[in-house]
């Protein structure tokens, strides 16, 4: 993963927009991330199964889940969403309020943001979109690690910070907190996952 070349010194949602289609970009505070190359196939088998898992459920109710590549536009308070810094495609992302929903993906905070982590992308996840998750509100943040087969799941307090994140693996049942009577067997995720 690396950053555009600066020929400027911050990025808004504007200038996203007149990047190539078919390349894949992240701007966060107006910092523009490159996250080619493409995902693994155990990445992709994870965000496969968890999607299914909240489709299967989800049907029917208010919620709905977008997996990537699906733009999730975060404008600060008063900011205009044409100049806003934050454009970010989450692996998969839980929305609740379908007045955030557009054709062009999303505006405001997402319920449930869920990034499934590669060597390329780990330090934007554990750092950076971390704090811009919970700047913005996202009331949980799960971060996937297929191959030490764990989810690190982060609940933003009454206090808007995420506290002591808890950890699940294999053999646990992970509650979603957003959804309520949504209990996911991570056994179903994880045993799809390849070790060659």
């Amino acid at each position: 993963m690396e950053t555009i070349l600066a020929s400027k010194s911050l990025y808004t949602y504007q200038d996203y927009l007149t990047w190539p289609s078919d390349e894949r970009w992240e701007l966060i505070d107006g910092i523009a991330y490159n996250m080619t190359p493409a995902p693994s196939s155990n990445h992709q088998r994870v965000i496969r199964e968890l999607s299914t898992i909240f489709n299967i459920f989800l049907k029917g109710k208010s919620c709905e889940i977008f997996p990537a590549p699906f733009d999730v536009r975060l404008p600060k308070q008063g900011e205009d969403e044409q100049l806003a810094k934050t454009v970010v495609q989450p692996d998969l992302t839980l929305i609740c309020n379908k007045q955030f929903v557009d054709r062009n993906g999303c505006t405001g905070c997402p319920d449930l943001v869920i990034e499934v982590t590669s060597p390329s992308t780990m330090q934007l996840d554990l750092k950076v979109k971390f704090r811009r998750y919970e700047i913005a509100g996202v009331k949980e943040y799960w971060i996937v690690h297929p191959e030490g087969r764990t989810i690190v799941v982060y609940i933003l307090g009454s206090d808007d910070k995420y506290g002591r994140p808890n950890v699940y693996t294999t053999n646990d049942q992970l509650p979603v907190n957003v959804v309520p009577d949504l209990i996911i067997d991570l056994k179903d995720i994880f045993q799809v996952i390849s070790d060659e």
